[in-house]
């Protein structure tokens, strides 16, 4: 009697968990980009690469993946995951915060670059309206996972340039959601081409449906499933919630004649807008990089690497005219958008590539008969090759970037060269919003003299024609920096509200200048004490300053005399100071144990 395996697929699952927990410790240490990676070894093991060869050599059908049915049901459980965390991404008060950059020059980007590819689509491929538009598209989003991860790696996340490429890449995950949709009603259509612009305006009803019913599912039963289990403080039961979620929500997607992978967004969206988001993020992160790994791994697997020899010519040309394209629409953008000439180029080369997504939409387009199985195979092969130049592009535009700050743009922009030896020897102020602009009053009253630094662009140009002392830049840069002769300043003042410029302002400017007094404006007594450990001598808490005046005024008007109540908001004041102080001494003597 033949033997039945009870588990499907164990051979590829204990396969890609041994290469997982090599690559990812592998890939870190190399510092290769995990995605591009993955997607490599998948191409590498797949039924196109190594994969083909198993049949003529059997024992090599143990370390590859020659059937990519048999991985099938691997790549759709990473897709629902994948679509799922950029789901949780997604919050709303995340969205409205970055508004300007996320509706308008997000927008922007992929109504103009989805108008370029998909009329290059339909006039040079000869391809059918609905075709050229599902291309157009598709290709019109970026690689949120490798642009992210590129980012992170130099530490720029919260550059204006990083904080704008992040800003674009939410609207485009966003705009997923009626993608899907409007690939299921054209699947749907039977009349071709015709009736592309009904269809498309049915499509944009339907996501407009669908998002109502993110908050209408997350008020009536979601929300309060979580609020009702989640008390216990059980972790399996909270990751038995999540994936109920995820499942319940895709398999109601399904049903309702949508795309599983919308459903899994949709939770994710659901989930984003509640107070258990950071728990579920939490939860999900020790299977973050697992996940994403076994999506691009699996997507590797459907590259057929031999169509570079079968169209070379074809690939390339898609490849240049596919960032060349985008770079024509982008560059401009984040240009309008308030960042200089260098840095716009440099997201336009960064933002140039295609994304992720691609490999699930078309995959979807090619299943309807939408697109063409063979096209659909090559642009697939189009975007995973922009995806392996994505580094040495963003190289090339940090190059240009670097060179375009370092030269003097005007006297808005950066500080041109009569004023170095001036700036010497003044108080550097870092971030000119409100409480950078009352110091700069303080200051100038006590006729201290001070440069400032400020990453709106307009701001500052409004401020510099007043003759104040206020450039563009980013003061967590060592190079900006030693044009000001930081090492000669009598303080250097982070004032800037976003905790995370902060804290990489902080670890910067003490890692280069390290006797410079460093005063620093914090969120709150937990982002004080990470400014504190990151070598700030001084930090203020908004909050702890806040409360000091509300109850010097609660305490003067029960009578107390005004040096008393002084004497009482100093002492909690410095009783805050030496809390930290003793709390980073605690911090350096167990590490020196």
């Amino acid at each position: 009697m033949q033997e039945q395996h009870a588990f499907p697929f164990l051979r590829e699952i204990l396969l890609f968990l041994a290469l997982a927990g090599i690559l990812i410790p592998l890939l870190q240490r190399l510092r290769i980009n995990q995605v591009l990676g993955f997607l490599a070894v998948g191409a590498l093991l797949g039924p196109f690469g190594l994969g083909r060869m198993a049949q003529d050599f059997a024992p090599l059908g143990l370390f590859t993946f020659p059937n990519n049915d048999n991985v099938a049901m691997l790549a759709e459980l990473g897709v629902l995951f994948l679509m799922f965390m950029i789901g949780l991404e997604l919050s709303a008060a995340r969205l409205w915060a970055m508004r300007r950059w996320v509706f308008g020059t997000g927008s922007a980007q992929v109504v103009l670059c989805a108008a370029l590819i998909g009329g290059a689509a339909y006039l040079l491929l000869d391809q059918r309206l609905d075709a050229a538009l599902v291309l157009g598209l598709v290709l019109s989003l970026s690689s949120t996972a490798v642009v992210m991860q590129l980012l992170a790696e130099s530490q720029r996340t919260a550059s204006p340039l990083g904080q704008a490429a992040f800003a674009v890449l939410m609207l485009q995950d966003l705009a997923v959601v009626p993608i899907l949709i409007l690939i299921g009603a054209l699947g749907n259509n039977d009349g071709g081409g015709s009736n592309v612009a009904l269809i498309a305006l049915l499509a944009m009803a339907k996501a407009a449906v669908a998002i109502a019913l993110i908050y209408l599912v997350g008020g009536k039963v979601v929300h309060p499933l979580f609020r009702a289990f989640a008390r216990h403080r059980q972790p399996d039961v909270f990751m038995a919630l999540i994936l109920l979620s995820t499942f319940g929500i895709a398999a109601l997607s399904h049903l309702a004649g949508l795309s599983m992978a919308l459903g899994a967004l949709i939770a994710g969206l659901l989930l984003a807008e509640t107070e258990f988001k950071h728990e579920v993020e939490l939860m999900v992160e020790p299977f973050k990089g697992l996940l994403m790994g076994l999506f691009f791994m699996t997507v590797g697997m459907g590259m057929d690497a031999l169509q570079v020899l079968h169209a070379p010519l074809w690939l390339a040309c898609a490849v240049l005219g596919l960032v060349l394209l985008k770079g024509l629409v982008v560059a401009p953008l984040l240009r309008l958008g308030g960042l200089p000439w260098g840095r716009a180029l440099e997201g336009a080369l960064l933002l140039g590539q295609g994304g992720e997504f691609a490999f699930i939409v078309i995959g979807y387009a090619t299943a309807s008969k939408l697109l063409d199985g063979a096209l659909g195979a090559r642009v697939m092969l189009a975007v995973g090759l922009s995806l392996f130049i994505t580094p040495l592009l963003a190289r090339i535009g940090h190059a240009i970037g670097e060179r375009s700050a370092a030269e003097p743009q005007g006297a808005a922009a950066h500080l041109a060269d009569n004023e170095l030896e001036a700036a010497r020897g003044r108080v550097i102020i870092a971030g000119f919003g409100r409480v950078g602009q009352q110091l700069a009053k303080l200051l100038t009253a006590q006729g201290i003299p001070y440069v400032a630094f400020e990453n709106d662009a307009k701001l500052v140009s409004q401020l510099h024609a007043d003759g104040a002392p206020v450039f563009f830049g980013n003061a967590a840069r060592p190079e900006l920096l030693r044009r000001v002769h930081a090492d000669e300043a009598p303080a250097i003042v982070l004032t800037m509200d976003h905790p995370a410029s902060a804290l990489q302002a902080v670890r910067g400017i003490r890692r280069e200048f390290p006797d410079v007094q460093l005063y620093a404006r914090s969120r709150d007594e937990k982002h004080a004490r990470a400014l504190k450990r990151a070598g700030a001598n001084v930090v203020v808490p908004e909050t702890l300053e806040a409360s000091l005046q509300l109850s010097a005024f609660v305490l003067e008007g029960m009578g107390l005399d005004e040096r008393m109540v002084d004497d009482i908001v100093d002492r909690e004041r410095d009783a805050f100071a030496a809390a930290l102080d003793d709390a980073r001494s605690r911090e350096r003597d167990e590490r020196d144990v």
